[in-house]
């Protein structure tokens, strides 16, 4: 039951905080999953998160229900799914009546406006972190050359993201696998 506990705590933090969408909770699912409750490591939430957007739906809940999954069986997936839905069903209702009433104050612009500035350097923590740990299996060169050829296929061609993961999981596949060097 502690590991119920541990899974809805996760999900629901990760919830309530994410302001801004399913994205803006990824760098919270992060911290509570890997981090705080050491539930897989940062390779294993790397791989969850490659495969999760290249399925359909938000990938807030994806994440959740595999990492309930994973951790809790059948009962942690349905208790992260509602941890991670639950903060927004509720701030929906209370926001959505209290917003419709002050929609036109300044200060409820700016605190939307306000808020995207945070998400997207939330979001530049996390693709550098990944950068970072692409360099050790990668290196920087081959690193650097994927996040290029992935920023213009989706700015520039207008390729959707699952394409470009699928791409690269299919050349991951057939590229031939290096051998680590033993350290004894």
């Amino acid at each position: 039951m502690a590991k119920q506990r541990e899974i809805f705590i996760a999900f629901f933090r990760s919830g309530i905080l994410g302001f801004g969408g399913g994205p803006s909770t990824i760098p919270l699912v992060l911290k509570e999953v890997v981090d705080t409750f050491q539930m897989m490591t940062n390779e294993e939430f790397a791989d969850v998160l490659a495969i999760g957007n290249t399925l359909p739906g938000p990938i807030a809940t994806k994440m959740a229900g595999y990492i309930g999954y994973r951790v809790g069986g059948w009962l942690g997936l349905i208790n992260a799914l509602i941890a991670t839905i639950l903060p927004t069903v509720i701030l929906m209702i209370v926001f959505l009546a209290t917003l419709k009433q002050f929609k036109d104050f300044d200060f409820v612009k700016g605190m939307t406006n306000g808020v995207v500035p945070v998400v997207a350097v939330m979001l530049g923590v996390l693709t550098w972190d990944f950068l970072k740990k692409s360099k050790k299996s990668l290196g920087w060169k081959i690193g650097g050359l994927i996040l290029i050829l992935s920023i213009v296929g989706m700015l520039l061609l207008k390729l959707h993201p699952g394409l470009i993961i699928g791409a690269l999981l299919l050349v991951a596949l057939l590229l031939p696998v290096k051998k680590e060097e033993s350290s004894e």
